[in-house]
């Protein structure tokens, strides 16, 4: 039986938001078995600080992943915080922050693992709780298409088979198959960097989004070549970052998700009715041990959906 994960030790770092520009500083805190991942904004009051990492608590999918609570209160890109937590296998913790949104670090999910990993993690005394998918599930959203299919009988785990396709750009059509039962996130996926258009920059910036991204924090594609000095880390960065990003969207389930999934130009929007879809149909999937993600030991949580 595998065991739910915590964090050892309190960790924290500090960095800029991507879309707020603004200086925030994040502490990753240890939380007991059942409770998931919650997020809790030091800058409000305390009644209304816990935000539940929920696929049913996301507002916006404009360019991240935003979750807010009854209360209103939000937190913003999330999504490769997420990734990492699933990455290093952590089933709950308590995420604390003094802002709105979760710094964008190098725009990669990789300060992150680095810091779960100096946290030390330890297993609960909690079975780990695992959905199955049963039958198949197709979402579609224009040219984007996200589907989660049964993993063949006997077989369990992840599987990512993803296809961008960014045409009149350096980037063009990638694809590539991810099975975590053979590769691991950290070497796989966790690198990759965030990435945006030179050309889009300004009309983003306008909108409010955009305000603390830099060439330290993502990859800019111009016209005919990567603004960045350094390059790519990857010749498939922009496919492994997409793949990325599906995986922290997808741990917003409250759980792993034990399936075989399919992304076709996929995004934020579509990642997150996929979920629901999913979700909203129990004929499509079991839940092993299914107990409440809210550990009843701890009311403070009880604030938070």
């Amino acid at each position: 039986m595998i065991k739910q994960q915590t964090l050892g030790n309190p960790v924290s770092c500090s960095g800029i938001g991507l879309h707020s520009g603004r200086n925030v500083r994040m502490s990753v805190l240890p939380a007991l078995a059942n409770s998931g991942i919650v997020f809790k904004r030091l800058d409000v009051p305390a009644a209304q600080a816990l935000v539940a990492a929920r696929y049913d608590l996301v507002s916006d999918t404009r360019l991240g992943t935003t979750i807010t609570n009854r209360h209103g209160v939000c937190v913003s890109t999330i999504e490769h915080l997420m990734a990492a937590l699933w990455g290093a296998g952590i089933d709950n913790a308590t995420v604390e922050l003094n802002g709105p949104e979760v710094p964008i670090m190098d725009g990669s999910s990789e300060p992150f693992m680095f810091m779960l990993e100096c946290a030390r993690i330890i297993r609960q005394n909690a079975p780990r709780r695992l959905l199955r998918v049963l039958k198949s599930v197709e979402i579609k959203d224009g040219e984007s298409i996200a589907r989660v299919a049964p993993n063949e009988e006997g077989d369990d785990g992840c599987v990512i088979d993803i296809e961008i396709d960014y045409r009149d750009t350096i980037i063009h059509r990638q694809r590539a198959v991810y099975d975590f039962r053979e590769i691991t996130f950290k070497q796989s996926l966790s690198r990759a960097r965030t990435f945006g258009f030179e050309h889009e920059v300004a009309a983003l910036r306008s909108q409010g989004l955009a305000l603390g991204g830099s060439l330290e924090n993502a990859i800019v594609v111009g016209k005919e070549k990567i603004l960045n000095d350094d390059g790519l880390r990857y010749g498939d960065e922009f496919l492994r970052h997409k793949a990325l990003d599906c995986l922290g969207d997808l741990f917003l389930a409250g759980t792993r998700i034990d399936a075989r999934f399919t992304f076709i130009r996929p995004g934020h929007p579509i990642n997150n009715k996929l979920l629901r879809a999913l979700l909203a149909d129990e004929s499509a999937y079991a839940l092993g041990n299914p107990t409440p993600l809210v550990a009843p030991a701890d009311p403070a949580l009880s604030a938070y959906a």
